[in-house]
């Protein structure tokens, strides 16, 4: 799964459009690696998500599209705020 839609769909990051140019500005490190809009996420990458000052960081523990909002929590785990 492309890095904005999972963004997007474990609501990371309300709409696909806004992760994409997260993604293009440089603003999304995956492994330690600023990554492209188009990067495919693996099961253990871990996510670093530059939010203003408040970096987030999440290890991604699965790829498959949740069928709830509630399910969509289970995505990820949290690993720093």
């Amino acid at each position: 799964m492309r890095i904005d839609k999972y963004l997007k769909v474990s609501r990371l990051i309300k709409r696909r459009t806004v992760a994409n140019e997260v993604a293009d500005a440089g603003r999304i490190m995956v492994n330690g690696r600023p990554v492209k809009a188009s990067y495919a996420v693996k099961e253990g990458d871990i996510i670093e998500i530059a939010f203003g000052q408040r970096p987030v960081q999440v290890k991604v523990v699965s790829t498959q599209a949740p069928t709830g909002k509630d399910v969509a929590r289970e995505m990820y785990t949290v690993l720093s705020e």
